[in-house]
């Protein structure tokens, strides 16, 4: 029962640490409405011109979606490649190259679905 009695007071001291300085933050913040040139955006020094809810072309978050995919992709696959000798000496040698396929095939398949439905194509 000890063990729990830490458990609990670390949860009590972290909720506390959390309360405490989100209380303190609202305690000091301003509390006035900016007006005037004060509650227009900031744009790098530049008067800002038009609209700031201009839309953009979802095609640019996909597209960097993908991106990340993949890149990600390639994090796992460098160390995986680094220690296959290790699991092959400790006998997993085909079941890790056969994980990693898997893993593969299940993104060439996105990749594939992606192409398909345009998401690489540029406009």
């Amino acid at each position: 029962m000890d063990n729990y009695a830490y458990i609990a007071l670390f949860a009590i001291v972290g909720v506390g640490f959390v309360v405490a300085t989100m209380w303190i933050s609202w305690a000091v913040r301003p509390n006035y409405k900016p007006i005037g040139p004060k509650a227009d955006s900031y744009e790098c020094g530049e008067v800002p011109t038009g609209n700031a809810w201009k839309q953009f072309r979802v095609g640019y978050y996909i597209f960097a979606l993908v991106f990340v995919v993949f890149d990600v992709e390639s994090i796992f696959i460098f160390p995986w490649a680094k220690e296959l000798l290790n699991l092959k000496e400790a006998g997993l040698g085909l079941f890790a190259f056969a994980e990693m396929l898997v893993f593969i095939l299940i993104l060439v398949v996105g990749l594939v679905y992606a192409w398909r439905k345009g998401v690489l194509r540029w406009e």
